[in-house]
């Protein structure tokens, strides 16, 4: 079974971008491990003009995206139990566990909104999740349901090649990365850290966990906080 994202767009020209590059294209084009839809949302507008946006209801700058408009649109698609993503800067944040969760499944159907936002009442009728990828306001929905989908795919057996190589990235059991280095040796002056080169595995272990930690306190006190928590509820 692969994995199917189907994106509900004003801008289908804004893909695949990065998701039909290297690996991930490659298991989407040629191994079809995944697949990739996109549906116009100006194609369900029933103004004459084209239009799929109308003032703010009590007044406001900007427009809102219609709920009948967003409705037709979602409702031509077979949805197959995949989950209704609507990417939105006041939606809950963007995780690796909830990353994880989706990648198991059959798919996402993930909502690209534009102007001042989408009529509350589709979202509530059809049940979508409101999900943020940082806390910043982008022009549209379309570059954060590109992360979405990204951070699913590489997770889909196959798409990388080395399940390993996924055990220790950021976030996998709540901490950051540890940081990277290869050849040359020296680079300006700055040597690679000679436990790197020693060639003991348990002395390395211990080194990538300690910067691991470290960058985790440093960068993401909130994550070190949950770390804690989650170490001292196993007693650990």
């Amino acid at each position: 079974m692969s994995f199917d994202a189907t994106v509900l767009t004003m801008f289908p020209e804004a893909y695949p971008g990065p998701l039909g590059v290297s690996l991930i294209g490659t298991a989407w084009r040629e191994h079809g491990l995944w697949t990739l839809e996109t549906v116009d949302i100006r194609g369900f507008s029933k103004d004459k003009r084209g239009f799929l946006d109308d003032t703010p209801a009590g007044g406001g700058p900007g427009q809102v995206m219609r709920a009948d408009v967003i409705a037709a649109a979602l409702d031509s698609v077979e949805r197959r139990g995949r989950p209704l993503l609507y990417m939105s800067a006041r939606g809950r944040p963007l995780t690796q566990a909830r990353v994880s969760e989706w990648a198991k499944g059959p798919g996402l159907i993930v909502l690209a909104g534009r102007f001042e936002g989408v009529d509350q009442r589709v979202l509530d009728a059809r049940g979508f999740e409101e999900i943020s990828v940082g806390d910043a306001v982008l022009a549209g929905g379309e570059a954060a349901s590109l992360v979405a989908i990204e951070a699913c795919v590489r997770l889909v057996p196959g798409v990388l090649g080395q399940a390993a190589s996924l055990s220790e990235e950021s976030f996998e059991d709540g901490l950051l990365e540890h940081p990277q280095y290869t050849r040359p040796r020296e680079f300006e002056g700055l040597e690679i850290p000679p436990v790197l080169l020693s060639g003991h595995h348990a002395d390395i272990g211990k080194w990538r966990r300690s910067q691991r930690e470290a960058a985790t306190r440093e960068r993401r006190p909130d994550l070190w906080a949950a770390h804690l928590a989650n170490q001292q509820a196993k007693g650990e």
